[in-house]
């Protein structure tokens, strides 16, 4: 058995969802497991008769009736967004999706406290704000590191004491470091975390290993390898590992090392959603996302020429893919180039994971690159390929999974018939 691992090349935003939802289409899956990130995700699919729906914890393969979702203990289970995601998941036709959903008991929870104090720390920095989302997602991951013992953990909702305590904690320390929060008492809080303790099935990690041995599952990363906690470009990143590793990880627990299909996402257009490096950058594109729309936290949604420097990058420091999906196909015109190389480059080397200084410095040199383009593609995927050094085994030309093509057998669709309500969803 194959599973396939789906992984960002860029700054997040490639098509990572409808990549994943047309895997599910095309081919029995078990189970999506997401493997990082948290609430702060925004993975759109839209389905041929047009309903949408934009995935954050739930895995994208969500429309197809019997796929079920993960979320590893990698993830940061944020249970209040978790329920208003599944009631929209429910007003467009998907009424079991908490029915199948399974989070892993050690993962760390976001709850409003981690909110505020990410809101507070943001707004603080004024014009050099890092572009967060703005839903305590690495405030959860900060406190985790700080107080690994104490910090509040999906478990933890079992257990209403104990997060009672952990809950109150977490808001004394957040309160004294930064003053008051906009968040509710804790007294207020237990209650929903209780009720999602008793709605979801919480597990330990011997759950992944049998879900694993049970059929195919689909790894869906979030965020990009250029937003990578280590590799990304600091302070502009994520609190998040977004490259395989941690695919790699849960699959050697489940003493399955190995055994994955490695498929990187990428746009014909690289973009970036709010500050930060992003080399090719033309505002005169003649281009917009319509799920991707300016916003309070990470402000607007950036457009670039296709940037194979940085994908190169990305892919060094993801160890490498065994082929590319290749995105918004139907956005290539003479507009847009591609840029093989920098005016003091043409690549980028990864360094060791845990040097921020070399990662810091290597933004500042990034802020002040120029790109140098050459024509635009004739054939974009072939372009792409010969940049990257790998094959490009699917194209999308459009939002749904009919707009997908695959290209020689890595993807191809097993011979076996996917039921007829799966396929058609």
């Amino acid at each position: 058995m194959r599973h396939v691992a789906v992984v960002d090349l860029g700054y997040g935003d490639a098509g990572k969802g409808t990549v994943v939802d047309w895997l599910c289409a095309t081919r029995p899956v078990h189970t999506v497991v997401r493997f990082n990130g948290g609430a702060q995700a925004a993975h759109n699919v839209v389905l041929r008769d047009g309903r949408h729906h934009t995935f954050a914890q739930f895995g994208a393969g969500t429309f197809h009736p019997g796929v079920r979702t993960h979320l590893a203990r990698h993830v940061v289970v944020d249970p209040l967004a978790l329920v208003a995601e599944a009631d929209h998941l429910a007003s467009v036709g998907v009424s079991d999706a908490l029915d199948r959903l399974t989070v892993d008991g050690e993962a760390l929870l976001a709850t409003p406290y981690h909110r505020a104090a990410n809101r507070a720390r943001e707004n603080a920095r004024g014009a050099d704000r890092h572009g967060s989302c703005g839903l305590g997602v690495g405030e959860a991951v900060a406190y985790g590191l700080t107080h690994p013992g104490e910090a509040p953990r999906v478990a933890d909702c079992r257990a209403p004491a104990l997060l009672r305590r952990r809950l109150a904690a977490l808001r004394d320390r957040l309160t004294a470091e930064l003053g008051p929060l906009d968040a509710p008492p804790v007294e207020d809080c237990l209650p929903a975390f209780t009720a999602f303790a008793e709605r979801v099935a919480i597990v330990d990690r011997s759950w992944l290993a049998g879900a694993l041995r049970a059929g195919t599952c689909v790894f869906e990363g979030a965020q990009g390898v250029l937003l990578d906690e280590w590799h990304g470009f600091h302070p502009y990143t994520t609190w998040s590992t977004t490259t395989f590793a941690n695919v790699d990880g849960l699959l050697a627990e489940a003493g399955l090392p190995g055994d994955v299909t490695r498929l990187g996402v990428l746009r014909v257009v690289t973009t970036r959603h709010g500050p930060g490096p992003l080399v090719t950058e033309d505002p005169a594109l003649p281009l917009a996302d319509p799920h991707n729309p300016t916003n309070p936290w990470q402000g607007r949604f950036r457009f670039g020429h296709f940037d194979a420097v940085a994908h190169r990058y990305a892919l060094a420091a993801a160890g490498g893919v065994d082929g590319l999906a290749l995105t918004h196909l139907d956005l290539a015109g003479p507009a847009l180039r591609i840029c093989r190389r920098y005016d003091t480059t043409d690549r980028l080397l990864p360094g060791p994971p845990g040097d921020l200084d070399r990662q810091a410095a290597l933004t500042g040199r990034l802020l002040r690159t120029r790109p140098v383009y050459d024509d635009p593609p004739v054939d974009w995927p072939s372009a792409v390929a010969g940049e990257l050094a790998a094959p490009v085994v699917l194209t999308s030309h459009g939002p749904t999974a009919d707009d997908k093509i695959p290209h020689g057998p890595l993807l191809a669709p097993p011979t076996s018939t996917v039921p007829a309500a799966r396929a058609t969803d």
